[in-house]
């Protein structure tokens, strides 16, 4: 078994005590909830840094274990911030084990490393940090807004589960969806906004109309859209859900979404 192999395995493990931990109702704050959510944050982020060792690299497997790095540590600051978010864990710590396990099994393809020319540009690192940043936030918001529509569903069918129990309730999900949201969009403009000063300081143009630029666009727009209706008009329960997971697949398809056909299916 090679040592990747292992520190993938022990991600993997680290982040599953995390969901069943979180079903524990009032339990989010003792310190067994804590040490699983250490052990979920820092076991993934300590993977991510040895795999970003010397060059950024842009290949499937290290885009996953970034999403699930910076994802956990997102969710580790709402967590310990707010304690409805650290409620989420039932969801999320299974979907980041998902999330670690695909980037296990691509692990062993080459290697990508990002262009010298580039990895030297400040413009290009102010890009990539906010579209990690941007990625991670928006992530634990689609989690949230699930969580919204799983406890409106059980509310409305008037048959509560162990997992809706456990989650926060719909109020505090909308609350930190649009909290997530707001700071998400102004990162994600200021990563739109240093992305194309990168590309005309490269290529003299300001954007380039390729899949991820396109899909990236519209997935701010979308989330832009529901938080205007939601200050504005009050949008709120499923109808909001529905646009912050179609915000959130926009961006899953621009960003690893790209990278899964480039080099699974096209083999690029």
């Amino acid at each position: 078994m090679t040592e990747s192999l292992l520190y993938s395995l022990a991600a993997i493990v680290s982040l599953l005590p995390l969901g069943a931990v979180g079903f524990r109702r009032e339990s989010d704050r003792d310190a067994l909830y804590l040490a699983a959510l250490a052990a979920a944050v820092i076991v993934p982020v300590g993977i991510a840094a040895q795999r970003l060792s010397g060059a950024w690299r842009t290949d499937l497997s290290t885009a996953l274990w970034v999403t699930v790095a910076a994802g956990m540590a997102v969710f580790g600051l709402a967590a310990l911030s707010s304690r409805p978010a650290g409620k989420l864990a039932p969801l999320l710590g299974p979907y980041m084990a998902v999330l670690a396990v695909l980037a296990a099994l691509w692990q062993h393809a080459p290697a990508r490393p990002l262009a010298p020319e580039a990895s030297a540009s400040l413009w290009v690192a102010l890009h990539i940090a906010a579209a990690v940043a941007t990625y991670a936030l928006v992530t634990v918001a689609a989690v949230a807004a699930l969580a919204a529509f799983l406890q409106e569903r059980a509310l409305k069918a008037r048959a509560p589960t162990a997992l809706t129990r456990a989650l926060p309730s719909i109020a505090d999900c909308e609350h930190l969806v649009v909290r997530l949201l707001v700071i998400a969009e102004g990162i994600l403009a200021a990563g739109l906004a240093t992305g194309m000063a990168s590309l005309y300081l490269e290529k003299g143009a300001l954007l380039a109309f390729d899949h991820k630029t396109v899909l990236t666009i519209a997935s701010f727009l979308v989330l832009a859209g529901l938080l205007i209706g939601h200050f504005r008009a009050g949008v709120r329960g499923r109808q909001a859900a529905r646009y912050v997971l179609v915000g959130y697949l926009l961006l899953t398809l621009g960003y690893p979404g790209v990278k899964f056909v480039t080099e699974v299916l096209l083999g690029r």
